[in-house]
């Protein structure tokens, strides 16, 4: 623990608040994308799956690479924690992500879907593309887990209000704990039975 900051806080995994929108994006934009293609759209369905093939692939590496350096900046700078801090569990960090998050999820599958009658299908592509890029930063989250052997943690009072932004302003440090700790394997999933016996 960092020396002058010797009272217990309750952490969240870093890879566990970054992962916890990926599913609901990507589901929601599965479905979004495959009723846009029913609707013919004002630039036709071929069109329409082009340039969502195109927003897909430019929303997955931007979400993928944003903030890199950030989390960089902050992995160096990470704290152990101490014995008396409280690892917050995987479902509690996911629930309260999307709890946080639920409205502004609805409404971009609400204009996923409006979207598909101006270029069908490219709205749900754009939100899927984002699921995809929140999973694939995860995995490079957990790849420096693995390769330092420390489990990355951080603050939940330093979250925003609806549980996310782990590299936000309001975060100072993290903390680290052995690769072990919490029921989250490295990037965030859900660690197997096998790997808590």
């Amino acid at each position: 623990m960092a020396r002058g900051d010797r009272r217990a806080q309750g952490l969240a995994r870093v890879a566990v608040v970054v992962r916890a929108g990926a599913a609901p994006l990507w589901w929601a934009g599965v479905f979004a994308a495959g009723v846009g293609v029913l609707v013919p759209g004002l630039t036709g369905r071929r069109i329409g799956v082009l340039a969502g093939a195109a927003l897909f692939i430019v929303a997955a590496a931007l979400v993928a690479y944003r903030r890199r350096r950030r989390y960089t900046v902050l992995t160096r700078g990470a704290a152990r924690a101490g014995k008396h801090d409280v690892l917050q569990d995987r479902a509690v960090t996911v629930r309260n992500w999307r709890r946080g998050h639920r409205w502004w999820l609805l409404l971009a599958f609400a204009a996923a879907l409006g979207s598909s009658f101006a270029v069908p299908a490219a709205g749900g592509m754009l939100l899927a593309g984002t699921g995809v890029g929140l999973w694939l930063k995860a995995a490079w989250l957990g790849r420096r887990e693995r390769a330092e052997e420390a489990l990355l943690w951080v603050r939940v009072d330093w979250l925003d209000a609806r549980g996310g932004r782990p590299a936000g302003k309001a975060v100072k440090a993290y903390r680290g704990t052995g690769i072990a700790a919490g029921d989250a394997a490295p990037g965030g999933a859900r660690r197997r039975a096998a790997a808590l016996v």
